[in-house]
């Protein structure tokens, strides 16, 4: 299996301060943050979140994306586009804005130990 079509792994942690600082900066009542294979959420349940399919692909292209250019070099890369273009214009929120209707990823998606096993999730 090419390294493209492996399942993405992602873990959901609800309740996140990294995620509720996201909200505060722009302006939100909620807030989803990705950090690796990692969905940090504010003032959001997993079930919310999970039921939200163009969130859930939005973030699951963030992922994607870490996957593709490594943890520390996509960190700066998103910083870098941030600073030079804004948070709107950033090409990374523009190409995760663009897949949120691609549902592939979430059939490409394995959710691990998020808690949500015992919810029936």
């Amino acid at each position: 299996m090419k390294d493209n079509q492996k399942k993405l792994l992602v873990r959901i942690k609800e309740r996140s301060f990294i995620a509720r600082i996201a909200a505060w900066k722009l302006k939100s009542d909620n807030a989803a943050i990705v950090i690796g294979n990692t969905i940090y959420l504010y003032n959001a349940s997993c079930r919310e979140f999970l039921d939200n399919k163009a969130w859930l692909c939005h973030e699951l292209k963030h992922i994607q994306q870490f996957r593709q250019f490594g943890f520390v070099p996509f960190i700066f890369r998103y910083l870098w586009e941030s600073l030079v273009h804004g948070y709107r214009n950033n090409k990374y929120e523009k190409e995760a804005r663009a897949s949120e209707k691609d549902e592939r990823l979430i059939t490409n998606m394995k959710l691990l130990d998020s808690g949500l096993q015992d919810q029936g999730i």
